[in-house]
């Protein structure tokens, strides 16, 4: 397997297409497979002219891409960078032995009953589930049905890996298009779904810190939390009930005086979505917005559906916050790594690597959030050093929490790629293709 990635920030289309091929293309010793590009909204008026030019020097039987507000790519071998409203262009193409890919083009408005049979959502991918598929997204987000989408691709493919974003512009530049075998679409979802000798693994950075204890709700009607319940300790001993707004109030009470601050404008929920799971960790909670109180009762709005049983906690969300959790996460992700043959692979880069990565993180992180550029990438890269990374900023974030997939807002979703026989190659020596 070989992946390889270019970011191009050449203002001429023509010429940021030349220059990233031309990167690629050196760096790969075997014919393409799979081809990807993310384009900047700064060539949207040039869209409808970007896989003419590409299908002139490309030919790669699956490729798929989309605009961004934000584009992010490799400018060396060690390093990627996060360009923000200004011309990029992003190729990664790579080569996958033993794997199957399909791209694909879905209309959402023939999207099947969330009630229907699995068999419709597979004959609208037209990708069989005992073929382990992994999904790889890209959504118009003014394209209606992504919810159920998600719901129904988890349906038909319940043990498959979904990530992606929804495509973006940028505040000043309207229109987004999405890209499929050189072919230019306004709506709808495209994607790749690759099978075989393949593992994807994410990496879900929503951006928050939790505050408080997690507690269990003990009445609720559809997104409306009426009766909370505290647990404590590991083995969730209960405490006594109480009403939401008044615990919430608790909680904000306890802080620091820059947390209370930091509370009035950046305060989510987070809903954990295991509930056999009896130690909780931040990533197991999807965070939501709070929308609303009543103050009447006491009640809490959420943008989730929630039930009685499911555990819940109040969280922050701040750049300090962001960082720190994208570097808990990468540093658990890669003692997890160590030990496997496919850390061999990754310690040093080299022309063409092992594994690949792509990045779908929110128009709202970025500079907008940390004040300096590419500190996301900049943070995989201190700990894969040798993935190549390419992706763009998104509209919204697809990405699984507690073997679910959900669309998030302010997050960062990694996606890595690799040769699933490779972990199982002969003395933990990664196999040779």
């Amino acid at each position: 397997m070989q992946w390889a990635n270019a970011l191009s920030t050449r203002p001429s289309l023509e010429a940021a297409i030349s220059e990233a091929i031309a990167t690629v293309e050196q760096q790969l010793s075997q014919p393409a497979s799979i081809g990807l590009v993310f384009i900047s909204s700064a060539f949207t008026s040039e869209y409808s002219r970007l896989m003419p030019l590409l299908q002139e020097k490309l030919d790669i039987p699956a490729i798929v891409g989309c605009g961004g507000g934000g584009i992010v790519g490799m400018t060396s071998p060690e390093r990627a960078e996060e360009w923000e409203d200004q011309p990029a262009l992003s190729l990664t193409l790579a080569y996958l032995p033993n794997v199957r890919a399909t791209a694909f083009h879905i209309n959402m408005e023939e999207l099947p009953d969330l009630d229907a049979p699995p068999d419709r959502w597979i004959d609208l991918v037209g990708v069989a589930p005992e073929t382990n598929p992994h999904f790889i997204l890209l959504v118009d987000p003014m394209s209606p049905g992504l919810n159920d989408l998600l719901q129904g691709l988890d349906f038909a493919y319940p043990n498959s890996i979904k990530a992606g974003g929804l495509a973006s512009s940028s505040p000043v530049r309207q229109g987004s298009s999405l890209f499929y075998n050189y072919d230019l679409y306004s709506e709808g979802t495209v994607g790749l779904a690759l099978s075989g000798d393949i593992t994807v693994e994410t990496i879900v950075a929503q951006g928050c810190r939790p505050i408080g204890s997690i507690y269990q709700i003990t009445q609720a009607e559809r997104n409306i939390v009426l009766e909370l319940q505290e647990q404590t300790g590991v083995d969730l001993d209960r405490g006594e009930t109480g009403v939401p707004l008044e615990i919430l109030r608790e909680t904000v009470a306890q802080l620091d005086e820059d947390d209370r601050k930091l509370a009035q404008d950046s305060l989510f929920v987070g809903v954990a979505k295991d509930s056999f799971k009896t130690q909780l960790e931040p990533e197991d909670f999807l965070i939501r917005n709070l929308l609303g109180i009543d103050p009447r009762i006491g009640a809490l709005a959420i943008a989730e559906r929630v039930r009685v049983g499911q555990r819940i906690q109040f969280h922050l969300r701040d750049a300090l916050a962001s960082e720190e959790e994208l570097t808990v996460l990468l540093e658990r992700y890669r003692q997890q790594l160590d030990g496997q043959a496919i850390a061999q692979s990754l310690q040093l880069p080299s022309s063409a690597s092992r594994a690949g990565a792509f990045m779908f993180t929110c128009l709202g992180r970025g500079e907008q959030l940390y004040d300096r550029p590419h500190v996301d990438s900049s943070l995989f890269h201190k700990y894969l050093r040798a993935i190549p990374l390419s992706g763009f900023f998104c509209h919204g974030e697809i990405g699984p929490v507690g073997g679910n997939t959900f669309l998030h807002g302010y997050t960062s979703v990694f996606a890595i790629i690799y040769q699933s026989s490779v972990l199982r190659s002969p003395s933990g020596q990664p196999q040779q293709d």
